[in-house]
């Protein structure tokens, strides 16, 4: 399985690179061709994701019996404090840093991308949140009524989401990761805009490392383990949530990656990882925290008061709970909160939206490989030991 994780990791790295290279050189016939291929496998991964959800969730909850919903309410509390925590710490760097920041305001014009040749159109069979909610209705209702076929019919459906992942999913990912990237490059994404806000990002990404420090410090305070036990294993997944943008398109490697360690009880991190991945958020919170107060002072030239700070950071972080695992999932799903709450108008939202763009697959990884941080925590509240023989790696 470590041979395997490390391939993946070499081969999403290989990916990036051409991936850019390519983009930076082929016509547009091409790239169109390009877009094609992202568009399909994009609609793919998406259609595996629910099954993914149920398959990984519903059964993990019959291996806690009565405990279920307790690490449920413990797993979702823990996000949403993580989620309001990231937000204030960004908010103390924001009134720290922001006002002597010196940023342009305008981005240079980008390169628009050819459409796709085809759209084939692989819709879920239901919604991420549709997933979640039945994963926990059928797992519950399972443990409940003690049904034992039930129990295992779930197991079994695991173990075939577990096939698809091993040999749909992950032999695409570097295919989609290589085409995303020759889009950005086409495009001018990473040539044109990133510079114009290269201090904002850069701030922001060592933001999200020292969040993650902080948040595998305290579980593995929580769990009296060495955090690094986990943390070493998700190097693929943080890059495939570089290339996605998405945690519901990196929930399948991030799996593979939390299975690798021996400290978390399995049905915790077959729980944990899938619940996380839709309702904890502290990477792309932390982001639009500080690029809120940022564009706020670049427009409106002031920075938002702290009493509207505190308040848009409480609702945010409920925003961020029920907000889609897709690019932009949690700004799109906070729009309503920058307009009503902190006064921005269309400009002040188009500014955040594309500067958020920049960085969103930072975002989107501090918010995957923090998961593993959460299940350190979920399996000390529950007083769970470190058994070996009940976390061998998949």
């Amino acid at each position: 399985m470590a041979k395997q994780g490390g391939n993946l990791l070499v081969k999403l790295g290989i990916a990036i690179i051409i991936g850019i290279l390519l983009g930076l050189v082929v016509s547009e016939p091409v790239m169109a061709l390009f877009q094609t291929i992202h568009y399909i496998l994009g609609q793919l991964i998406s259609f595996c994701v629910p099954l993914v959800i149920v398959g990984f969730i519903a059964p993990a909850i019959t291996e806690f019996k009565v405990n279920a919903s307790k690490i449920m309410g413990i797993t979702i509390l823990l996000a949403y404090l993580s989620s309001i925590g990231a937000a204030t710490f960004a908010t103390v760097l924001g009134y720290l840093i922001v006002p002597h920041l010196s940023i342009a305001t305008e981005a240079g014009k980008l390169v628009e991308l050819p459409k796709t040749i085809i759209e084939l159109n692989i819709p879920p069979i239901m919604s991420v949140m549709s997933a979640l909610v039945l994963a926990l209705l059928l797992g519950l209702a399972t443990v409940n009524t003690k049904s034992a076929t039930m129990e295992k019919l779930l197991k079994e459906f695991q173990n075939i989401v577990l096939d698809i992942i091993n040999k749909v999913v992950i032999p695409a990912l570097p295919v989609f990761i290589a085409t995303t990237f020759a889009g950005l490059a086409y495009e001018g994404t990473l040539t044109k805009q990133l510079p114009v806000f290269i201090e904002v990002v850069i701030i922001v990404i060592l933001a999200h490392y020292v969040w993650l420090a902080l948040l595998y410090s305290i579980g593995g305070a929580m769990l009296r383990a060495n955090p690094w036990n986990v943390i070493k294993h998700y190097g693929p997944a943080y890059l495939t949530a570089l290339g996605t943008m998405s945690s519901a398109a990196t929930l399948s490697v991030a799996l593979e990656c939390i299975h690798k360690n021996r400290i978390i009880p399995r049905q915790i991190q077959d729980f944990v990882i899938p619940l996380c991945n839709t309702v904890h958020l502290c990477g792309s919170v932390l982001t639009e925290t500080f690029f809120v107060m940022t564009i706020s002072k670049m427009i409106y030239g002031s920075i938002p008061p702290v009493g509207t700070m505190v308040t848009f950071i409480l609702l945010l972080g409920v925003f961020a709970v029920g907000a889609p695992g897709v690019p932009g999932g949690t700004v799109m799903a906070s729009l309503g909160l920058v307009t009503s709450v902190l006064g921005f108008d269309q400009t002040g939202v188009g500014l955040l939206l594309s500067i958020f763009a920049l960085q969103d697959s930072f975002g989107t990884a501090c918010n995957v490989t923090g998961d593993g941080a959460i299940a350190m925590m979920v399996t000390g509240i529950m007083g769970q030991q470190h058994d070996q023989s009940s976390c061998q790696p998949s």
